[in-house]
């Protein structure tokens, strides 16, 4: 069976139905040859672009998925996979390693690639001008290597590092980089996510534990076994179940005891594509500043058009608050609730 067959048949074990841009993206993937024996100067001089993808789009169209499953296809131990912040940590810590050494970027770049074919960066990004400097230059010098590279980013290259400073720089090192790349915009069709979320409400089961949480997490989102169990928010750390760089899962008995407010929302709103909570229960006036909370953060989130996935479980929404203190503050928010969980909502265009 071919690797592209391998992928689609994955995927739909994952309830996920391949569209037409999906499967070009497979398609082109597939066509990523990894012997660096056949890479040679001709390669070079002819703008050979099988040398890897950038591929770009939309939050939600599987780029990460994808790929990931491409991967574990070619059953090889000569790939690494980076999330790009991670990636930019791996390479600022190699070079305070090497900085003794002339040209300390070059060992890098030995480091990097030492036994590798090829290197796959999640989630490109570029806002820092020291790091803007650095990526474009290492990713000419493994695409010189032979070393394939994949990148997935929500923007076009020509987007990137956006009113960065000595922006001109970096966007001709990088054009120097991408032209030997495949560029790929995986567009439009169905946000997987939000589709899948969705119809986890069209099962019948009224009841999620934990561990059906987390494996719903994983088939939908990429994340790994050693993810944070805390997530810092404006230089406080606070419990959750999973902090992973697009989802935040939190436990709402747990996360709304903490003296949290409308700043750390906002920045959860900003940092997140989508939350997550679970583990509701009833509360009366003894527990109105949970409530309270709980009704601002709903109050940002709702305003700022924010996915979230509710687990009530076997509790009503009109259960969670049985007091009076803030009877009239949760008629409203209990309405929210009850909108957010709408298809209406979660496939606003606004939400993306």
């Amino acid at each position: 069976m071919s690797t592209t067959q391998n992928i689609i048949d994955a995927l739909k074990n994952q309830g996920i139905k391949v569209d037409s841009a999906q499967l070009e993206l497979i398609n082109r993937l597939s066509k990523i040859t990894l012997n660096k024996r056949m890479f040679s100067v001709i390669n070079k001089l002819s703008g050979n672009k099988n040398l890897g993808i950038y591929v770009w789009g939309d939050v939600g169209r599987g780029k990460t998925l994808i790929v990931n499953e491409y991967l574990k296809q070619l059953k090889q131990n000569s790939l690494k996979t980076y999330h790009y912040i991670d990636f930019m940590n791996t390479v600022h810590n190699e070079l305070n390693n090497f900085s003794g050494l002339s040209n300390p970027l070059r060992h890098v770049l030995k480091s990097l690639i030492k036994e590798c074919s090829l290197i796959f960066i999640d989630e490109f990004q570029v806002e820092d001008v020291a790091d803007a400097m650095i990526i474009s230059n290492l990713l000419k010098e493994i695409l010189d290597s032979g070393v394939k590279i994949i990148l997935t980013s929500n923007a076009h290259p020509n987007d990137l590092y956006k009113d960065g400073l000595q922006r001109q720089k970096f966007i001709k090192s990088m054009h120097e980089c991408v032209e030997k790349l495949d560029i790929f915009m995986l567009d439009g069709g169905i946000d997987y996510r939000t589709r899948n979320i969705i119809e986890l409400d069209n099962d019948k089961k009224n009841s999620y534990t934990d561990n059906h949480i987390t494996r719903f997490l994983k088939n939908n989102f990429a994340f790994s076994d050693d993810h944070s169990s805390e997530v810092q928010i404006n230089n406080r750390k606070f419990k959750c179940k999973i902090s992973s760089n697009n989802f935040l899962w939190i436990d709402f008995m747990s996360f709304f005891k903490e003296p949290t407010n409308s700043k750390d929302y906002k920045e959860i709103s900003n940092r997140y594509d989508w939350i997550f909570i679970s583990n509701f229960y009833e509360c009366d006036d003894d527990s109105a500043d949970i409530i309270r909370r709980f009704i601002s953060f709903i109050d940002i989130l709702y305003t700022r058009k924010s996915k979230i996935k509710f687990f009530f479980n076997d509790i009503d929404i009109d259960s969670i608050y049985t007091g009076v203190k803030l009877e009239f503050l949760w008629v409203r928010c209990a309405s929210r609730l009850s909108e957010m969980q709408m298809y209406e909502y979660l496939t606003n265009d606004n939400n993306e």
